[in-house]
């Protein structure tokens, strides 16, 4: 597997991000691009002026507990009210948010601050995901494949021995966060969703090396690409707001939609 950093100018509302990812980045068909959340959402313009929140009590008292400042408490508490969710006791630094946003089939997701973020946003303003990630994903996803199409069929043009379908431009997207486990230090990645591959593969039923069959495992394939193209993110201001996953083996699918989550009740840290 090839993972290629695509490295662009500094984002802005009503940017057309799929021009820029074809511009900066070798996209080719059967590729799985991994792209950040705050980049989709910054050139959605869902940028949140800071300075337009009052504060409430409550997010006074969030700021005892987790710091940072009232306002922004209130907007992981108006994030949190937008997505369904609740706050969990929080750390000294963070707001731990349960979240089930509209079309989530299955389960919650946990998000820290409800998926906001001050970093990487101009002076003021903080970032979260984009308002419907099913629909941007969808619409991403649909530019980059017309262009694909459009630049082959101008190459079969050339060419008229080649074959081409409309099948041979398709591609796979992910849109990621960064996240933490229980317990671990630092940060990694998950993928919120997931556009023209399977996020879980089952592994049930399968062998291992001793011939015992496995009764529960899944692999959290879209979680483990956010991860791996996360290492060339970053989460600082490397300016790569996506990766090119290549040669990577996993079937392109019509899935489309939420990455699943767990109910609490069936959670393997539901009693931390």
């Amino acid at each position: 597997m090839i993972l290629i950093p695509i490295k662009t100018p500094i984002l802005h509302p009503c940017d057309d991000l799929a021009a820029i990812l074809l511009k900066h980045g070798n996209i080719q068909p059967g590729d799985i691009i991994a792209i950040s959340s705050k980049a989709v959402a910054t050139t959605e313009g869902r940028m949140i002026n800071l300075n337009m929140i009052r504060p409430t009590i409550e997010a006074q008292e969030w700021v005892a507990r987790c710091g940072g400042s009232p306002k922004f408490r209130q907007a992981v508490l108006d994030e949190t009210k937008r997505l369904n969710g609740r706050v969990l006791p929080g750390c000294p630094q963070a707001m731990l948010t349960e979240l089930k946003p509209n079309g989530f089939p299955k389960g919650v997701l946990l998000a820290a601050n409800a998926g906001l973020d001050e970093s990487n946003v101009q002076e003021g303003f903080c970032i979260g995901w984009p308002e419907e990630p099913v629909t941007s994903i969808r619409r991403l996803r649909r530019e980059l494949e017309q262009s694909l199409m459009t630049k082959k069929t101008n190459k079969t043009k050339r060419n008229s021995s080649s074959s081409f379908s409309s099948s041979s431009s398709s591609i796979g997207l992910l849109i990621t966060d960064s996240t933490c486990h229980p317990r671990r230090h630092g940060v990694t990645a998950q993928a919120l969703v997931v556009s023209g591959f399977d996020p879980l593969r089952s592994l049930m039923g399968s062998k291992d090396l001793y011939g015992r069959q496995l009764r529960m495992t899944q692999e959290a394939v879209a979680d483990q690409l956010a991860t791996a193209a996360n290492m060339l993110m970053g989460n600082a201001g490397e300016s790569v707001p996506a990766v090119i996953i290549r040669n990577h083996g996993i079937p392109l699918t019509d899935f489309e939609g939420w990455v699943p989550g767990i109910d609490p009740k069936d959670d393997l840290f539901h009693d931390l």
